[in-house]
């Protein structure tokens, strides 16, 4: 998924993920006023949710694009 489908993704009915890992972000406070207004505009989303599904497309966008893609799908397969 590219980042900028989210936000039709956010739109659609969400589905249970399972979550295996957790992470500690420090965002400065800008980024985390964003997150939270997105939050806010897609009610049925979390900001973790939000989060979630933004790391999640950026990794996607680093395989499709990136010198990093055989690195980062051979990662994938290998959890």
């Amino acid at each position: 998924m590219k980042v900028t489908d989210l936000p039709k993704y956010w739109e659609q009915e969400k589905q249970p993920v399972e979550r295996s890992h957790d992470y500690n972000l420090r965002l400065p406070l800008e980024d985390a006023a964003r997150i939270a207004a997105l939050a806010e505009l897609y009610p049925d989303r979390t900001e973790s949710d939000i989060l979630n599904d933004m790391i999640g497309a950026a990794l996607d966008d680093l395989v499709r694009q990136s010198p990093l893609k055989d690195k980062l799908t051979n990662t994938k397969d290998g959890q």
